[in-house]
């Protein structure tokens, strides 16, 4: 999972959506470091935290091949 492109994409709706990185995470339940670090494409993040972030806009990450 590259999880560069999941934190651009969670960046990019939350600007769409008109939040801060502090509303988003108090509307998701997660914390503000975890958002950032998310945004930021922190390689070693929870995947159930991601997919509490990705619910947010309707979506969520699930496993499948690489490259495809």
């Amino acid at each position: 999972m590259n999880m560069s492109i999941i934190g651009d994409y969670i960046k990019e709706e939350r600007k769409k959506a008109g939040l801060t990185q502090e509303e988003f995470a108090l509307r998701s339940g997660l914390g503000l470091r975890f958002v950032r670090e998310l945004e930021q494409g922190k390689e070693t993040v929870r995947l159930d935290k991601v997919n509490q972030a990705l619910a947010m806009f309707g979506c969520e990450a699930v496993p499948g091949r690489k490259g495809r």
